[in-house]
């Protein structure tokens, strides 16, 4: 979910409102607080010795008891947009065993945005993980659908997690991949090019003002490798899994960059690659828009990209499930309870030919870890 990507001044009037500019914006970046590599420790890189690290956490997190300095709560800083929706009860396809050799049970994991606890917990209802944060599922496919960090506190501990999950699923037979969301795109645009203007065709804009502005944390930055920037500017925008067309963003943009899964991916790995501060704000820009499955011509908008990619259903994130609704949580609320949003499980809508990931955990939602095919 981001703002502030060029879509104009009618469109964001209609849709968003300025976030709150974090404090730490003003503020000098200082080396050596808590959560920073110089303080946290370095973990092995083996399939038994990457777990934890000295934080007590996988990925490198921060302690449960000490949020990184300068970082910002965001829950309940979200509006509510839109029309109302339709709550859709979902039950999950009954547990099958994969057939000998065959692929084992596909999930999918919604926007995580730097709350690695919360993914933790969700992995291991799942038993994706066990206990130490180890890969424990086998021959298993994992799909993380983007949107790693920015808001949350801890997104380079979800980067390194993902990365580490990815070499230990491999391991036993399994996999675990991602898509690129918009937040990477964005914190590749910050670190790159920072203050560099671009052409954002509202006026005025930067990587690292856009950055700031939907919720980047500087504990994130000051911890950022190359090793975490080379991981997310080769990751792909769209995939097909079992039917299921994945993507990060709710938008037909994607048809701008090809006429097959292989084109669009190729195309914004080339762009990436020529590090063209306007080019690469304008696949930003594009890949930030939202909403086009939700309205009348929401159907016809999921078949396009549907008859051009192949699949049955398209399966995003980026937009929360209570924007979707047009619900969210009150200001008193600061959890899932007491008129915060309530949300069970992924929001089937389009005619059935979509499925929205974003449980919105930044509002206090729920981060959504769902076994695919849906039944509903």
């Amino acid at each position: 979910m981001t703002q502030g990507a060029g879509q104009g001044p009618a469109v964001r009037t209609a849709t968003l409102r300025d976030f709150r500019v974090p404090p730490y914006a003003q503020v000098p970046v200082q080396s050596g607080q808590p959560g920073h590599p110089e303080q946290s420790g370095q973990r092995e890189h083996g399939h038994e010795a990457a777990h934890i690290s000295m934080s007590g956490h996988p990925g490198n997190a921060i302690p449960d008891d000490e949020l990184p300095d300068g970082y910002t709560p965001t829950e309940r800083d979200l509006p509510v947009i839109g029309p109302e929706g339709v709550t859709v009860q979902l039950h999950l396809a009954p547990d099958e065993l994969p057939e000998p050799g065959g692929p084992g049970p596909l999930y999918v994991v919604g926007d995580v945005h730097g709350y690695l606890d919360q993914l933790l917990a969700a992995l291991g209802e799942q038993g994706l993980i066990d206990a130490a944060g180890n890969w424990s599922a086998g021959n298993a496919r994992l799909w993380f659908l983007g949107d790693f960090t920015d808001r949350g506190p801890d997104g380079i501990g979800v980067i390194d997690l993902v990365m580490r999950l990815s070499a230990e699923a491999a391991a036993a037979g399994g996999y675990c991949k991602a898509l690129m969301g918009n937040h990477e795109l964005l914190l590749l645009g910050a670190k790159r090019f920072g203050d560099t203007p671009v052409n954002s065709g509202a006026g005025t804009a930067t990587f690292q003002a856009a950055w700031l502005l939907n919720g980047g944390q500087k504990s994130d930055m000051e911890r950022l490798q190359d090793v975490h920037l080379q991981w997310m500017s080769r990751l792909d925008a769209v995939v097909e899994e079992d039917g299921h067309l994945l993507m990060h963003s709710d938008t037909t943009a994607y048809l701008d960059y090809g006429s097959s899964i292989d084109d669009v991916n190729d195309t914004v790995h080339q762009i990436l690659t020529r590090n063209d501060a306007d080019e690469c704000w304008d696949v930003f820009r594009k890949l930030t828009k939202r909403f086009a499955f939700r309205d009348e011509g929401g159907p016809e908008a999921v078949q396009e990209l549907l008859s051009t990619y192949g699949g049955q259903r398209v399966v995003h994130g980026h937009s929360p499930i209570p924007y979707l609704l047009g619900e969210v949580g009150t200001e008193d609320a600061s959890d899932g309870e007491g008129g915060g949003p309530v949300v069970e499980g992924p929001h089937v809508y389009a005619d059935g030919l979509a499925i929205a990931m974003d449980g919105g955990v930044t509002m206090a939602g729920k981060l959504l870890v769902v076994r695919l095919p849906l039944d509903n």
